[in-house]
């Protein structure tokens, strides 16, 4: 499917861990072995299989990215990446946040994945400021879907009117 960048980007209320596409991606911590919010949701609706492999990956630094298996998700699989946690903005954040989207992104590329849902990274625990977060989300995905074609649909999928809001004011 081509189409210019925005045709492919949707935004969406609701569970990331019932989102019905090829993979989603994990908000996660540097261990990768679970955590709280988006994190310890995937970690618990994958099943104990999915903390197995994420055991054999040896971490992720902050803007990189790991694929595993989705096991007991409706994706495929799943994407781990690790945000940056907020502090004033001045310690690379910026930079860090937008490679994990684009780490995330090359991932599904090299791995024939079409259909992509991202949680709001960093919006949590990690205290990112929320519409700092989604300019940098929207723009890294619409940059990068606009020299790739081979995502056919980003979703980016969050849990609250206010952050919903945020996110559609700047699609």
């Amino acid at each position: 499917m081509k189409g210019n960048s925005d045709d492919r980007i949707a935004i969406m209320r609701g569970d990331i861990t019932k989102v019905d596409v090829d993979a989603i991606v994990n908000a996660a911590n540097t261990s990768l072995l679970g955590g709280g919010g988006v994190d310890g949701a995937i970690h618990r609706a994958a099943g104990a299989e999915l903390l197995a492999e994420c055991r054999t990956l040896g971490g992720c630094r902050p803007g990189e990215a790991k694929i595993t298996r989705g096991y007991r998700l409706p994706a495929s699989f799943v994407i781990h990446t690790v945000g940056p946690v907020w502090s004033g903005g001045e310690h690379r954040e910026p930079e860090i946040l937008a490679n994990c989207y684009r780490s995330s992104l090359q991932l599904a590329v090299e791995n024939g994945i079409k259909t992509i849902a991202f949680p709001a990274i960093s919006c949590g625990a990690y205290g990112y400021p929320i519409p700092k977060a989604a300019h940098i989300a929207i723009k890294t995905t619409r940059n990068f879907l606009a020299t790739v074609d081979k995502i056919d649909k980003v979703t980016f999928v969050v849990w609250g009117d206010d952050i919903y809001d945020v996110y559609r004011q700047l699609q």
